[in-house]
């Protein structure tokens, strides 16, 4: 299908981008393109100018410092996919749809869109990360919890560019992220993150979990960390088994909810123990 008509701009700097998306209030940033454009050929979203933030410096690449990842809005999925030293941030970044699209699609767009079938958001929540947004009034933080509002809502105002991500360092944490699919480049099913830190004794001194596809937004499965933390992995099929507690799944032609919540409670469980492996 054809998007209405839109103007578009391609500016050099952040403070030119921030200044053209204050000159329309139905103005939005492209990325990559990957989940705006789409929408925009089917007429679910049409905005009047489109402000392109590819030319915008400093806004790439994924850095250690201080004891967390600093990655730039603009890296690509392909930039960090399979990078170990990024734990779960890497691995999801590789099993997002195809190559093709990991090629240009960015860590960035992906969170700001804020589906909740996206595979970063909900690694994001799980590892307790945060964004960074410059606005014209200055720059602030959102943490992920209170990054993802409803379902395609984030935080990020209308004037704003998400312009970095920072999760913490993953030295002493196992992890997984595991997704259930039709096809290997098809939006998740249900997808979930796990992530554990084992205590000198072996039992788990934290547990995150946190799922994809099983409510509006991206959640943390509370159920689940509380009957684990303190326990060992001869607790997890156990606690694998509170999964679905809390959630919400949309039903869609390709599974019911009982059916994605029962592979919450199946994927969380392997995940589970692939993290404390």
């Amino acid at each position: 299908m054809i998007p209405p008509e839109f103007d578009y701009v391609a500016p050099d700097s952040l403070d030119e981008a921030l200044q053209a998306l204050r000159s329309d209030e139905d103005a939005k940033v492209l990325a990559g393109g990957h989940s705006l454009l789409p929408l925009m050929k089917l007429r679910l979203a049409a905005p009047t100018l489109l402000v392109d933030i590819r030319k915008v410096p400093g806004l790439r690449g994924a850095q250690r410092e201080n004891g967390q990842w600093k990655i730039g809005a603009l890296t690509r999925h392909a930039d960090i996919q399979g990078n170990e030293e990024l734990g779960p941030v890497g691995r999801a970044a590789g099993l997002i749809a195809d190559q093709q699209v990991r090629n240009r699609g960015t860590v960035g767009g992906s969170l700001a869109h804020g589906d909740p079938a996206s595979d970063l958001p909900t690694v994001l929540l799980a590892c307790e990360g945060s964004v960074t947004v410059a606005g014209v009034d200055g720059t602030r933080e959102i943490g992920a919890a209170d990054l993802f509002q409803d379902y395609l809502t984030t935080a990020v105002d209308a004037g704003e560019v998400l312009t970095e991500v920072r999760v913490p360092t993953f030295d002493d944490w196992g992890s997984a992220y595991l997704k259930f699919t039709r096809r290997a480049e098809d939006w998740a099913m249900v997808a979930v993150c796990a992530m554990v830190k084992k205590a000198g004794d072996g039992s788990f001194e934290d547990v995150r979990v946190a799922f994809t596809n099983m409510a509006s937004t991206p959640i943390r499965a509370r159920a689940v960390e509380d009957a684990l933390r303190g326990k060992g992995a001869d607790a997890i099929a156990a606690a694998a088994g509170q999964a679905a507690e809390g959630t919400d799944p949309p039903g869609d032609l390709n599974a019911t909810p009982d059916y994605k919540r029962h592979l919450a409670r199946v994927l969380t469980r392997r995940a589970l123990e692939e993290a404390a492996a």
